[in-house]
């Protein structure tokens, strides 16, 4: 025990010698080795997390988020997307796979396995002694090296060619779980996207403007491609169904009696004060829907709202005799894609619900799928509105596996060039990296 005191006391002394001549002070060497070793831990971590999830034998996760939702799927992406993770280095990689995610659509796994093998030679390099600032150096011509390998590598690819694209969009869905029906999601998937770009001049594709909607009891042999909009979103009760030269509204107030923000209480003391309330109520909701109906609109879009009722009986029972077809409980987050889809600008009052704030289509009509439920389709979209891709009667599971057939020829699109993943082509890129380490 007194010689392990005494080492004790002279680390401690070493350490306050250390400081520059600064007496009491103490410098601990070890611990920017120690949070550099945990950096690494944690990013090992995350790796080895999806590492069983790559290739096509990679095995399915099933994640639970805080709502009791299940997801089941391989895709990396989406497997970090529902973990929760905490520590900082183990962020960057999550942040890492949605980049992949976004530059390139695929290899989202890819990316985080390799990230965490070179974490791992890292883990020994510098267990060796060697300087982290030289590792660093050195992976970044290493990087510099791949890319010249891998540009050297690709094969210019025409976007009319579309049996290059059909096959490259059919083995991005090779290693998914719908990779039996990758002759029917393949050209639909290219079709899709040629249709939300113009092939001459097009640099990269905004998968934001290609919607899959899933609606739960058919088949994927039910999936079908709509040049317009697909709303899971029923006709309100009692309404009409189906409307021919469409001019559509989108409105982000309520149709309802008005109230405060606060908590409020109405007493009346006779029933000539209720019959009083009752006309004013009636009389406002038909000076809203007047002033709809004076615009020419004749499909209604209501966003869901969360403080009263976005719409109340008595304006559906006038919007009814208008002939207006309406469809409320309009997501927040689908408002952007609806107003490019169809031409339309969201109204957050009245006063200025005006003629040239609605969108146009040929048709809008709500479709009864065999018992599965109903939704609203409205294709053809007129005037300037793009064409997104709706998916019906898709099961849950398909959607992250669909989008990878989108993803498939992102960069084929982006760069014209395709570089083919075979073994051959990982030989090619050893054989690269080994020439030039000489």
């Amino acid at each position: 025990m007194p010689e392990n005191a005494g080492t004790k006391g002279g680390l401690a002394g070493a350490g306050s010698r250390s400081s520059g001549g600064n007496r009491g002070s103490y410098q601990d060497r070890d611990k920017p080795t120690q949070i550099r070793f945990s950096n690494i831990s944690a990013g090992k971590a995350v790796a080895d997390a999806v590492r069983t999830s790559l290739g096509p034998k990679g095995m399915d996760k099933m994640i639970q988020d805080g709502k009791g939702d299940v997801t089941i799927t391989n895709d990396g992406a989406t497997i970090l997307k529902q973990m929760q993770v905490l520590h900082p280095a183990a962020k960057m990689l999550v942040e890492l796979s949605k980049a992949q995610d976004i530059e390139a659509g695929d290899g989202t796994t890819s990316v985080v396995v390799i990230a965490g093998a070179l974490l791992d030679a890292c883990s020994r390099l510098l267990q060796k002694g060697i300087h982290p600032t030289i590792i660093s150096e050195s992976f970044q011509k290493a990087l510099d090296k791949g890319t010249e390998i891998l540009t050297s590598m690709g094969q210019p690819v025409e976007l009319s060619d579309r049996e290059t694209l059909l096959n490259n969009a059919a083995t991005a869905l090779n290693s998914k779980v719908v990779s039996q029906y990758s002759s029917l999601l393949s050209p639909m998937s290219v079709e899709a996207v040629m249709k939300v770009i113009d092939p001459n001049t097009a640099s990269s594709v905004d998968l934001r403007d290609i919607k899959i909607v899933k609606k739960l009891g058919g088949t994927i042999d039910d999936c079908e491609l709509v040049e317009g909009l697909v709303l899971t979103q029923k006709v309100a009760n009692g309404g009409i169904t189906r409307v021919e030269k469409a001019k559509i509204g989108l409105i982000q107030f309520c149709l309802s009696a008005p109230k405060t923000d606060m908590d409020n209480q109405i007493v009346v003391s006779d029933y000539t004060q209720m019959d009083r309330v009752l006309r004013e109520e009636r009389a406002y909701i038909l000076n809203l829907v007047k002033q709809i109906k004076k615009t020419g609109c004749n499909v209604l879009l209501i966003q869901k709202s969360i403080l009263r009722d976005a719409l109340s009986d008595l304006a559906l029972h006038f919007l009814n005799k208008m002939k207006i077809m309406v469809i409320k409980d309009i997501e927040r987050e689908d408002i952007e894609f609806i107003c490019k889809t169809i031409g339309t600008k969201p109204v957050a009052h009245i006063d200025q619900f005006t003629g040239d704030m609605l969108g146009s289509a040929e048709l809008a009509e709500e479709v009864n799928l065999n018992g599965s439920g109903k939704l609203v389709k409205v294709p053809k979209c007129l005037e300037g509105g793009r064409r997104p891709l709706g998916s019906v009667n898709v099961f849950n599971r398909a959607q992250n596996k669909y989008s990878q057939g989108f993803c498939g020829f992102l960069q084929p699109i982006r760069s014209c060039d395709l570089v083919f993943e075979r073994f051959g082509s990982r030989t090619d890129f050893r054989n690269g990296f080994h020439s030039t380490s000489k």
